[in-house]
């Protein structure tokens, strides 16, 4: 578990299923990915991010406002698949309910993953990557201190005709990370 001056990062409820898969389903949420999820479609990413989660101690860990004990998104850390053209490699990521936006809480609990990610798990880099036309992603990406890599690629999970398949990195070394304080 981690924690922030405003946020619990934790591992994963039964609980949590019904609220991401709200959040899967929500059109504005989801804007930037190529379909909405259902129901089963959520529940087992919510399977696979907490199986992920228990083996190895980190992930997308689910995010709770102290004090509300309710699941308002999540973020974290994962390995994306190896047919990214920057694999292998470490991501950061994050998903949270609409009313949850502009309050500062993504670049919130993402530093606190980027702290996790150099300090406890001693790695060189994190990366970061959205359809070009997210800028709010892209937002929160540029205050964590991650730079544009100008290496866009087209996602190798979406169809090369669909007009979210191009995606810009972003990346950030420890040391960068670190010279942030």
């Amino acid at each position: 578990m981690l924690k922030t001056n405003r946020l619990i990062l934790r591992q994963w409820t039964k609980e949590d299923y019904p609220y991401l898969s709200d959040l899967c389903a929500d059109e504005e949420v989801m804007e930037f990915f190529p379909a909405l999820l259902s129901e089963d479609e959520s529940f087992a990413m919510a399977e696979r991010i907490h199986s992920l989660i228990s083996e190895r101690g980190w992930g997308f860990w689910a995010v709770e406002i102290p004090d509300q004990h309710k699941f308002i998104g999540f973020v974290g850390l994962h390995t994306p698949t190896d047919a990214m053209p920057f694999s292998p490699c470490v991501e950061i990521g994050w998903r949270l309910a609409k009313q949850h936006w502009g309050k500062g809480y993504a670049t919130e609990a993402a530093n606190a993953a980027l702290e996790y990610a150099f300090t406890t798990l001693n790695l060189d880099e994190v990366v970061a990557f959205t359809t070009v036309t997210n800028t709010r992603s892209r937002s929160v990406m540029e205050k964590l201190g991650m730079h544009n890599s100008h290496q866009n690629f087209m996602h190798p999970d979406i169809e090369s005709t669909h007009p979210l398949c191009e995606h810009v990195l972003y990346k950030i070394g420890k040391s960068e990370w670190v010279s942030q304080d």
